[in-house]
């Protein structure tokens, strides 16, 4: 992608000339087929799968999936959203944040093999948060977790079973998943200087 040398572009921006892409479009759809592999190798198949998204691309990144597991195996895997805003550690000193749909697919969690989908894993705080949001609504068999970034810095221990890029960047770096859904382009950008995402 060419990127334009106009300092007007706000930061993020698809020309923004601050920003390194690091995943194309390209890359983000190899790096979900491949996600989506390990997903059914490691469940031995789609049975007793849910597939989870924390909004709010972690939504858009879940739907991906169960289609491209639904390509593969021929079987619809339930998939819903899971929002985690109360149960973040940080509400005192964040924003406040409007909480955002959650959606269990009718057949619920309960012994299922669960798995979290989110965009990027940094500290491990959001992934705590979706741990406690998981623990209201059931007993899964089983707790997993898709990234499509993990950028390292982690403060917990949390650890990723399915990772589409792993991206050493610094505490000072803004790493931006940006999806067609929400963004009209599929891309992950690497801006230096930016809030630590």
């Amino acid at each position: 992608m060419t990127r334009a040398d106009s300092s007007s572009v706000p930061p993020g921006h698809p020309l923004d000339p601050s920003g390194r892409d690091v995943l194309t479009a390209g890359d983000v759809a190899r790096a979900l087929r491949r996600i989506a592999h390990e997903i059914l190798e490691h469940n031995k198949g789609a049975d007793g799968l849910v597939l989870l998204g924390i909004p709010s691309r972690g939504v858009e990144l879940a739907s991906r999936l169960v289609d491209l597991i639904r390509e593969v195996e021929g079987t619809e895997v339930p998939v819903g959203s899971l929002d985690i805003t109360m149960h973040r550690d940080d509400l005192r000193h964040q924003p406040t944040r409007a909480p955002m749909a959650t959606r269990i697919p009718s057949g619920g969690i309960d012994d299922k093999v669960v798995v979290l989908v989110d965009d990027v894993l940094y500290s491990g705080r959001t992934i705590r948060a979706a741990l406690d949001a998981l623990s209201d609504l059931g007993r899964p068999r089983a707790v997993r977790l898709a990234v499509l970034v993990d950028r390292g810095h982690r403060e917990l221990p949390i650890r990723a079973d399915h990772v589409g890029k792993n991206l050493p960047t610094s505490h000072t770096e803004k790493v931006q998943v940006r999806l067609s859904g929400h963004d009209g382009i599929d891309d992950v950008v690497r801006i230096a200087g930016g809030e630590p995402r």
